[in-house]
């Protein structure tokens, strides 16, 4: 064969590519019962378009480890699908059209959504194809469709039967510009600078004054208690009298807890319903009453009196000038302070209570644990990232979404009594505004009449059952449960990781994977986090084009150990270019010595010099 002269990637790399595709080497070999099988859990990305240098990263890893296992004799599983659901793609839908939610009848948003989400995935399939990665394309799959979406609403019947899955009114984290629930995954932590106010109290009865410190003045209307710390002498004599709450002038009462840190501020907290996860404890603890403040757009209802419809950061404004005019602020500071942001629009997160469905996973935690321990982690210390995000866990998982582009939940409600209907296993996949119950007359109050769930099931409650999915469930093929392999990045421990143990257990009371690859997150040039807002954002399929998907593989490949973030360089890009000409260089000057009838075929017959004896032993080594 004659081998060209000059190194050209972008010729070579897809003949291979489409040869490779052609034979079908990467494929699952579902027939052979004699290998053994190694099975991995791709991450099914959202299909945003972009085919990132961290996806470029995550895919490398996994294809190094399908292509060895392959090499070693195994027959390889490696899967891919698209996590089509979800808030990405609405939002993106609503960025290009230049719409909300809300606009469109909601058939003609999905519309819009599947639209979207199969032409980016058409694009980031060629992308994919172009990096040369040995994935089994008859695996693939999408969780907008039927088919597979029929396997979410599945294991939501099946869980709901065994109590796992409830429908009830709590607290949640709420996002006002998606207006929708979101996990406690789902919220992510951004440090700001805010503002301190010192509020006088007035004492009922008393002719004194407490001071008060809080960065949400907004929240005073929704104030339905004041606590204070049970050992702080300095409040001791007044637990249980009564403030007089500014600037609506609502009373509400002194109580004690050890919670209440006495060193923050004045050492006096409001409770508001609700201004944070404490004050959701202190609620329920107390049985105190839940003032219903902000709305599901963040604005300001009925209860916040004449700041009612004000924007929070409106209300916020006005109420520190009412304060103000009042003479009630005795000073303000700046202050540091963590702001829950939803994870998809960083917009700030509010604490509403809403009825919604949950996931009963704080029952299932300490088993996440013990399970979680048996199970190797690469590297080790990532066992610890997931331990301490199960044990801060406060509340069950909210699965149910105030969205559209989503999988229905299967069930309905008597429109007479509301007695919840879950739909039969045999009727999967519905669609509930569109489908009827599987029952004719309320079992309760024996209604006729029967009202969709309009709400829908959290993205999270898609890919939380791949390896499920990979091993045919409900039909078990027992060769590919467990997974391997678990790879994903360190962004997605607390959420995929998590998720995946967790509902496996509760399903098929079994973890889910054997091995948890976790890899770093690609930095910009600069050392920063890669984003187009930093102008340190690179397009892999630039760098591809110009130095070959060989080269950028070589980079993802040394550039850094597991769990390390790996800053992007364009010089390693180019290093591994180089690399490639000269070992191209050396195929093409061997290669006139390896014509068949050039090869002596007896290998006892072979004259071999000590370096070559050398290399054929570090060769073998290499291979064992």
């Amino acid at each position: 064969m004659e081998i060209p002269k000059d190194y050209d990637p972008l010729k070579v790399e897809p003949k291979w590519q489409k040869y490779w595709e052609k034979l079908g080497i990467h494929r699952f070999r579902r027939d052979d019962r004699q290998a053994p099988t190694y099975v991995i859990d791709t991450p099914p990305p959202y299909p945003s378009g972009e085919f990132h240098m961290g996806t470029a990263l995550n895919w490398t890893y996994f294809d190094i480890v399908a292509r060895y296992k392959r090499m070693r004799g195994f027959n390889v599983l490696f899967p891919q699908g698209w996590d089509c659901h979800g808030l990405p793609t609405e939002v993106q839908v609503e960025k290009k059209y230049g719409i909300r939610k809300g606009d469109l009848p909601a058939e003609k948003f999905r519309e819009l959504c599947v639209q979207l989400t199969t032409e980016n995935i058409a694009h980031m399939k060629e992308e994919m194809n172009s990096f040369g990665f040995s994935i089994d394309w008859t695996t693939e799959y999408r969780t907008m469709d039927p088919d597979y979406y029929s396997k979410t609403q599945l294991s939501f019947v099946k869980l709901y039967k065994k109590g796992l899955i409830y429908r009830g009114e709590h607290p949640v984290n709420w996002c006002p510009r998606c207006e929708t629930a979101i996990a406690d995954a789902e919220v992510e932590y951004q440090e700001k600078r805010t503002v301190l106010h010192y509020i006088w109290f007035k004492i009922i009865d008393e002719g004194e004054n407490l001071t008060i410190a809080t960065t949400r003045p907004e929240y005073l209307p929704a104030c339905v208690a004041v606590a204070v710390h049970p050992s702080d002498q300095r409040y001791r004599k007044y637990v249980g009298k009564k403030l007089e709450v500014p600037p609506l002038g609502h009373s509400v009462e002194i109580i004690e807890d050890e919670e209440v840190d006495p060193h923050f501020g004045t050492g006096v907290v409001m409770i508001c319903t609700f201004g944070d996860k404490t004050d959701v404890k202190w609620v329920k603890r107390y049985k105190l009453p839940v003032i219903k403040l902000i709305d599901e757009k963040g604005r300001m209802s009925a209860a916040a009196g004449k700041y009612s419809g004000m924007t929070i950061d409106e209300a916020r404004k006005s109420i520190v000038e009412d304060l103000r005019a009042m003479g009630l602020i005795e000073k303000q500071e700046e202050f540091p302070h963590a702001v829950g942001v939803c994870w998809r629009c960083k917009t700030p997160v509010e604490i509403l209570s809403k009825p919604q469905w949950f996931m009963r996973v704080l029952a299932l935690n300490d088993r996440a644990i013990e399970e979680a321990r048996k199970i190797r982690w690469v590297p080790e210390y990532m066992l610890t990232r997931f331990i301490d995000w199960v044990k801060s866990m406060d509340w069950d998982w909210v699965i149910s979404r105030q969205r559209i582009f989503a999988t229905p939940i299967p069930a309905w409600y008597c429109a007479s009594c509301k007695q919840t209907i879950v739909a039969e296993e045999k009727q999967l996949p519905v669609n509930p505004a569109k489908d009827p119950p599987p029952v004719d007359r309320c079992p309760n109050c024996g209604n006729r009449k029967f009202e969709p769930e309009q709400d829908v099931l959290d993205t999270w409650m898609d890919s939380s059952i791949t390896i499920a999915a990979h091993a045919g469930w409900p039909e078990m093929d027992p060769r590919l449960f467990p997974a391997d392999l678990q790879p994903n990045g360190t962004d997605i421990i607390r959420t995929w990781d998590y998720y995946l143990m967790v509902r496996h257990l509760a399903l098929l009371d079994k973890a889910p994977y054997k091995t948890v690859l976790i890899n770093g997150m690609v930095l910009g040039t600069d050392g920063r986090a890669m984003h187009k807002s930093l102008g340190n954002y690179v397009d892999s399929s630039k760098a591809r084009d110009k130095y070959g998907a060989d080269a950028l593989r070589q980079w993802a490949a040394i550039g850094a150990s597991t769990g390390a973030d790996i800053p992007f360089s364009w010089k390693d890009v180019e290093f591994g270019y180089r690399f490639l000409r000269k070992f191209w260089n050396a195929i093409r000057f061997a290669s006139p010595f390896l014509k068949p009838e050039l090869i002596q075929q007896d290998k006892n017959k072979v004259n071999l010099r000590p370096i070559d004896r050398w290399l054929l032993s570090r060769l073998n080594r290499l291979i064992k």
